[in-house]
């Protein structure tokens, strides 16, 4: 049996890993990390008082630490860079990686733990090459892959996910059983520190400089065809509120930050054949080598069901991704994941112009 640190949400995910695993038998710690405060109030990625119920009724030790700091400067601040520079940042891919399970292995070492948890839908599998990955949920509708491909082999080698072959429904009925007061409070929709309004609103609200202001709209031959409100207002593939008529559906294809332009263009525009992405991190391999060909399957959205395409090295910081099929709307500033046939992480990178 383990000491366990399991970080908690307040939501039902968490308090039913923190059961299963006391139940298991392992000496379990709960904690919640303050990442971000809200009008006074812990915002609802972080609401402390519904885990600390949870804490009492389970007979755990339960811990609240505040990391507002670092989720600043390693989430906050980058999402505001990205949208600023043309970009559709994932802040909570990046947030898992340099926030949560920093602090949580921090914290456990702490704690003398050898393991942190978490409420994820996704399974952390050690393969035959003894490297780390995380595989598929059991159930495509909750997995939460997408997310976590850019931990560390140390972080997953520490980390158990105990949620990873349960449904939602099933989660729901262990928290009932177990009179969780958490059994049936909705999910969390949204992104932890927007909690109210939408994203350029939160960027115009806490960015401390002068932001992107009035641009033209041109269509796909350079043509001035209006003017937008300032780029952090759009993504690629957006087409509500545009503010231009043109008599039939138009959509963002492009969004060009030095020359404060978005490109305006049919559906059919939004479709490619390949991407490349930067940043990487790879889970199931260490690489890919020169002139190496790796099939997978790739998601360039969270809710993407994925397509396959072949991988390729582009240079040593940047991957090729030439797919079957035509994806849409992918956009610079998201993530792409990379699977292997048996729907384990790869690896993945962030989408480049």
């Amino acid at each position: 049996m383990s000491r366990i640190v399991v970080g908690m949400s307040g939501g039902v995910d968490s308090a039913v890993t923190a059961y299963l695993l006391k139940a298991a038998g392992h000496e379990v710690i709960g904690v919640t990390l303050k990442t971000w405060l809200s009008e006074g109030e812990v915002s609802r990625c972080c609401e402390i008082d519904d885990a600390r119920r949870v804490a009492g009724v389970l007979d755990i030790p339960y811990y609240a630490v505040n990391c507002a700091a670092d989720f600043h400067e390693n989430v906050v601040a980058p999402f505001i860079d990205d949208y600023i520079n043309g970009m559709t940042p994932n802040p909570c891919v990046v947030c898992n990686r340099a926030v949560k399970w920093s602090r949580m292995l921090d914290f456990a070492d702490m704690q003398g733990a050898q393991f942190v948890a978490t409420g994820h839908y996704a399974t952390v599998t050690k393969l035959d090459n003894g490297r780390f990955t995380v595989e598929n949920a059991a159930h495509a509708a909750k997995d939460q892959t997408y997310m976590l491909y850019r931990l560390t082999q140390q972080q997953l080698a520490r980390t158990v996910m105990p949620l990873g072959k349960l449904s939602k429904d099933e989660v729901r009925v262990i928290a009932e059983k177990a009179g969780l007061p958490v059994a049936n409070k909705p999910d969390s929709q949204e992104i932890c520190f927007v909690t109210d309004g939408s994203y350029a609103d939160f960027i115009e609200e806490n960015y401390g400089g002068r932001l992107p202001g009035e641009g033209s709209f041109v269509d796909e031959q350079g043509s001035v065809i209006g003017t937008h409100k300032g780029i952090i207002h759009y993504t690629v593939g957006q087409r509500k509120g545009l503010g231009i008529a043109m008599g039939h559906p138009i959509y963002v294809k492009e969004i060009d930050a030095e020359s404060n332009t978005v490109v305006i263009g049919e559906e059919s525009s939004l479709y490619k054949n390949e991407i490349f992405c930067e940043k990487l991190n790879f889970l199931s391999i260490d690489g890919i080598g020169e002139g190496e060909r790796v099939p997978a399957r790739v998601r360039i959205r969270y809710h993407h069901a994925g397509e396959s395409a072949v991988l390729e090295k582009a240079s040593d910081d940047r991957v090729k991704v030439t797919f079957e099929k035509p994806v849409r709307a992918a956009t610079p500033g998201q993530s792409a994941v990379f699977y292997d046939e048996k729907g384990r992480v790869i690896g993945g990178g962030i989408i480049a112009r």
